[in-house]
């Protein structure tokens, strides 16, 4: 790799630990951590931000023991 590509992928990297993240995304991405896994049915967004989910359910499987 020559300098000039060694720079632009530093520039990427710097760009992508730069982005700023609204507080209400912050909030959704961090819900969605905790749930794990699930559904999250009717999400409301407004101006480009998540407003609501109007419901919010869990699959749960059922595996059969041997």
């Amino acid at each position: 790799m020559n300098k000039l590509e060694e720079k632009k992928q530093d520039a990427e990297v710097l760009a992508y630990k730069l982005i700023r993240l609204h507080p209400f995304w912050y909030s959704f991405i961090k819900y969605c951590e905790a749930i794990k896994n699930g559904e999250i049915e009717r999400l409301k967004i407004q101006d480009g931000l998540p407003m609501l989910a109007e419901e919010v359910k869990k699959k749960i499987k059922f595996v059969k023991k041997e």
